[in-house]
């Protein structure tokens, strides 16, 4: 007798404020890969979608009748802290963890996952705008919003409002294997992997910190970041001497002045690279960089990308790099 197909629930979470894009989105990709696979014959494994609608901010969902495989958080179209509120259905996310079920938030669900208290000392990303609110609630947790997707094994967390596509496609490659992924990620017409959310990071100075000689530093650089800048010079701006100025540089920003113009002179070039038909070495020297390999090696360790990468995937002219 043929052996029964193993048959996988995936339920996605339709909680209060959801994107009901990346709701049935998720339910469709997850309903697409199953008919994919059963057109090409494929036996064994059967994925299953279920959709588990929560209305409100005190209604709890009753328990699956099947132990779900893994269960999904879809992105919030808020900042993530209405979710913090949502304390019955976090304590009920927790016991189906309990249970044996993946969980898995996009963006910010995070902020859902971690009200469950199962995140602590885990590696986690989310949106990279939610970078800083998200570290200060959860201070416990390895945060990481350079990656699209964090699988860490029982608890998978993905980054933008997109990445609902990345973290659908992990989830059908887990169960279906590689060559389903691939099948459905064809024909969704999406990259299967290979992304970073560093990518499409911005970088957004702390400006609030209330440290009006850093601040005053800060207006600085912004302003002439592309010209030659020291570590004096920026301190005769501060008004302090340059190892007060390092020391409350570091804590009012969280990063170093040379990391701190690094980030700067990259975010400059990144605008150069999508806008220009300039080469790399005419963008390096025009943002403050004598030494164009230098800043070369900068741009890839910050971007994740080469200089030429990334204007292949963003500029609106050529591909020169």
């Amino acid at each position: 007798m043929p052996r029964r197909a193993q048959r996988i629930e995936i339920g996605v979470l339709w909680y209060p404020g959801a994107q009901v894009a990346a709701v049935h989105g998720l339910v469709d990709l997850f309903e697409s890969a199953r008919r994919l696979a059963a057109e090409r014959g494929a036996a064994g494994t059967v994925l299953e979608a279920q959709l588990i609608r929560v209305a409100g901010p005190r209604e709890v969902p009753a328990a699956p009748a099947r132990r779900l495989a893994a269960l999904v958080l879809p992105p919030s179209l808020g900042d993530g802290g209405e979710l913090l509120r949502l304390r019955a259905l976090a304590a009920w996310l927790a016991e189906r963890h309990r249970e044996g079920t993946i969980l898995c938030s996009v963006c910010a669900g995070a902020f859902l996952l971690g009200a469950t208290g199962l995140l602590a000392r885990r590696r986690v990303t989310t949106h990279w705008g939610l970078r800083a609110r998200y570290a200060a609630q959860f201070p416990d947790v390895r945060l990481d919003t350079q990656k699209i997707l964090i699988d860490d094994g029982d608890i998978i967390t993905a980054g933008g409002m997109m990445a609902w596509i990345d973290l659908g496609l992990a989830l059908i490659g887990r169960y279906l294997g590689p060559t389903a992924m691939l099948a459905t990620a064809r024909h969704w017409v999406v990259d299967p992997g290979g992304r970073e959310q560093r990518f499409y990071d911005c970088f957004a100075p702390v400006l609030t910190h209330g440290d009006d000689a850093i601040l005053r530093v800060q207006h600085h650089l912004n302003a002439r970041c592309t010209e030659r800048v020291d570590l004096d010079g920026m301190a005769r701006v501060a008004k302090l001497s340059p190892r007060t100025f390092l020391r409350r540089f570091q804590r009012a920003t969280g990063r170093t002045p040379t990391e701190y113009l690094q980030l700067l002179r990259v975010e400059r070039a990144r605008d150069r690279l999508e806008r220009a038909s300039l080469s790399f070495d005419e963008i390096a020297r025009g943002v403050g960089y004598e030494d164009p390999g230098a800043f070369r090696r900068v741009f890839q360790r910050v971007m994740g990308l080469t200089p030429g990468e990334y204007r292949r995937r963003f500029g609106l002219h050529g591909q020169r790099g």
